[in-house]
């Protein structure tokens, strides 16, 4: 097992062992990832920043591309995503106001691992299905 010093996490050989050092242990409250989770973790705001990746989007753009959020839905993750800096705000004052919405920089570089965790879906979906399957079936006795 060596250490990465960079991540503070051990490995074994490619594969991160999480947790495992006194830099990666943290209680609930004071844990990063639990925290960055909170924010990202619904469907929605990760569905909002994934739409925002390829450029700035109005607010009716953005409602429809994101199939079932609701208008006060999608309000309240773009006002979430703002306040924790990871999308922008834009009004011109245009009469109505144009508004619109853009990944920040930081909100860009989280798209990257929620892409890897979309490749991980993807490629386990169907073992996952597979798995809850075969509990459910032997629950179901």
């Amino acid at each position: 097992m060596r250490t990465d010093m960079s991540i503070h996490a051990k490995t074994q050989g490619d594969t991160p062992l999480l947790a495992t050092t006194p830099a990666m242990e943290w209680d609930g409250s004071s844990c990063p990832m639990r925290e960055v989770l909170d924010i990202i973790g619904d469907s929605w705001s990760l569905l909002t920043i994934i739409n925002l990746q390829s450029g700035p989007r109005r607010f009716n753009v953005l409602r429809r591309m994101i199939e079932g959020i609701s208008q006060r839905m999608l309000t309240v993750t773009l006002r979430s995503l703002e306040r924790d800096g990871l999308v922008t705000r834009t009004v011109k004052p245009t009469s109505p106001p144009e508004v619109t919405y853009a990944l920040t920089e930081i909100g860009h570089s989280i798209a990257v691992p929620i892409g890897a965790l979309g490749d991980w879906a993807v490629k386990n979906r169907d073992h996952l299905r597979a798995a809850r399957k075969v509990f459910d079936e032997a629950r179901a006795d």
